[in-house]
């Protein structure tokens, strides 16, 4: 059966977000349209449903490794600090979304805190991201087999 660490970090991030969306569990904060995702940024990010992407962002990284603080998930979601005509720099993103995030996943049961402070998957995290995962495999096969069918169809007209 195919994990989260077999198939490729975007497909699972884009399959887990629309998960989380559809499901209408996850808690979205009433100030995701108006908040910076760092101080090094300029705007607000595009995306309506970037919460939904950080959060499986979030999941993913938390399950590919034992416990995660909020100041590595910080420095992970970090970027490029432009100091005008002073070299660039590393920033760390917001840590108040990092936290609101991993508060979030909590509450659905995805996360689950360890003694020392970090956070890990749960039981029922870990079957809900291998579920996806096995879903997003089956539907790249089943794609792949449609477009194998197409080929031939195209060859046996010519």
């Amino acid at each position: 059966m195919p994990g989260v660490r077999d198939i490729s970090a975007d497909a699972f991030i884009a399959a887990y977000a629309s998960h989380l969306k559809r499901s209408g569990k996850l808690e979205v904060p009433v100030w995701v349209d108006l908040v910076k995702t760092g101080a090094f940024k300029e705007l607000a990010p595009y995306d309506p449903d970037w919460y939904y992407v950080r959060a499986a962002a979030v999941a993913r990284h938390i399950y590919l490794r034992k416990d995660v603080g909020i100041g590595a998930l910080t420095k992970l979601h970090g970027g490029r600090n432009r100091r005008g005509n002073r070299p660039s720099h590393h920033a760390n993103a917001s840590a108040n979304v990092q936290r609101k995030i991993c508060q979030s996943l909590e509450k659905i049961g995805v996360l689950e805190q360890t003694e020392n402070g970090g956070r890990r998957i749960s039981q029922d995290g870990q079957r809900d991201l291998d579920r996806i995962a096995t879903a997003v495999v089956e539907a790249a096969k089943e794609r792949e087999a449609e477009e194998e069918e197409e080929e031939e169809e195209g060859e046996e007209e010519e």
